[in-house]
């Protein structure tokens, strides 16, 4: 009789989010074996995600909050579907998803779970009064979705596991794997740099926390030094965010001679390709972001700030710079250095795509994620 084939369930806040950033290490669950469902909000991956076979089940809830009503019926659906499916393993991404699926994991009575800490965010991050309120609230929901001896944890930066470890949310024991977001370097690969004025480009969400706003005071610095050099900056404005920076703000960077805003890309590859070096300055935790990633793989050096995620992503002075956080002046600095130094970006450039490739490619992380499995299997 042939083995009953393993059911792998993830539950993410948005589909777009499973998409860019965790399609790889589903796709290596299929190729091996496993039937995978993906939960999360669905907005226009539903199509795409079920014709690569996956089963993908809408959820009515949104990553920063919604009616309550949807918060609870996302509760009850993942239950019932945990019920249902008795899947082998649920594996939550990002701390929301953490919480929800991982309880109802725990009261459906699935035994593997599987919990990946993608940044700590707002909560952890922010010492507004807001944030500090909720930390050991959400510290305590964490606990009930993360610990157990049935589950594992990954983390893409050591900060968050030992951050989460002293607020009692996870065992340091529970660990399987640190650098759980890759790149695929095959298809980020590096072409000589574009002609003409040096190019620094960003790519992101345009909201606060991110730092376009950091980059754009730092160019202003620039062009008042008559530093040659263009911003190029690609990504949307985020309605379903409060700290989304508006269209009217972008325009007037726009107009101000400091920006090329060229919008949402699906070609991040030829973005990345034609530009001499990317920026990044992101004033919270996140996991590894990706852009730095996908900017490395094609070679090019970053400037970013020196904070958790961040900082996993580079070398200091070797693939790119750290800078402090809201530091404009620091850079400007670093961007100017490497927009009058091309042999700088050549040699640092190398070596981002060097690093890419012996801890960030896909089939490292895949080979990590399903060994991760494997494990919360045996347990």
């Amino acid at each position: 009789m042939p083995a009953r084939q393993k059911t792998l369930i993830y539950v993410v806040t948005e589909d777009w989010y499973f998409w860019l950033h965790r399609l790889a290490i589903g796709q290596a669950a299929l190729a091996a074996g496993y039937r995978v469902f993906v939960c999360a909000r669905v907005q226009a991956h539903r199509e795409i995600l079920e014709q690569l076979g996956f089963t993908v089940v809408a959820l009515p809830w949104r990553r920063g909050g919604g009616p309550l009503l949807n918060e609870i019926k996302t509760l009850w659906m993942l239950w019932r579907l945990f019920r249902r499916e008795r899947p082998d393993i649920v594996h939550s991404i990002a701390l929301k998803a953490i919480i929800y699926g991982g309880l109802m994991a725990r009261l459906a009575g699935v035994r593997a779970r599987v919990s990946t800490v993608a940044g700590l965010g707002y909560v952890f991050t922010s010492q507004r009064l807001k944030a500090r309120v909720l930390r050991r609230p959400v510290l305590l929901a964490l606990a009930l979705g993360m610990r157990g001896p049935d589950a594992l944890v990954t983390l893409e930066n050591p900060d968050d596991g030992d951050r989460l470890a002293a607020g009692g949310a996870m065992r340091q024991s529970q660990v399987a794997l640190v650098c759980s977001c890759g790149v695929d370097t095959d298809r980020f690969a590096p072409k000589p740099e574009p002609d003409g004025v040096p190019i620094v480009a960003m790519a992101c969400r345009l909201v606060r926390d991110k730092g376009p706003a950091v980059a754009v005071a730092a160019m202003r610095r620039l062009k008042a030094e008559g530093v040659p050099i263009r911003f190029l900056l690609a990504g949307g404005t985020d309605k379903g965010s409060a700290d989304s920076h508006t269209k009217e703000e972008v325009e007037s960077w726009v107009a101000e001679g400091l920006v090329e805003w060229v919008g949402h890309i699906s070609d991040v590859v030829s973005f990345w390709q034609g530009c001499h070096m990317a920026v990044y300055p992101s004033r919270y935790g996140e996991g590894v972001p990706k852009t730095l990633l996908e900017a490395a793989s094609c070679g090019r050096p970053v400037v970013t700030t020196d904070m958790p995620g961040c900082r996993e992503a580079l070398v200091d002075g070797e693939t790119g710079f750290l800078v402090p956080v809201d530091d404009d002046a620091a850079v400007a600095a670093r961007l100017k250095q490497l927009a009058l130094d091309p042999e700088l970006r050549r040699r640092m450039g190398q070596a981002a795509r060097a690093k890419a490739l012996a801890e960030f490619a896909d089939a490292r992380v895949q080979a990590g994620m399903l060994d991760t499995y494997r494990r919360v299997l045996a347990l």
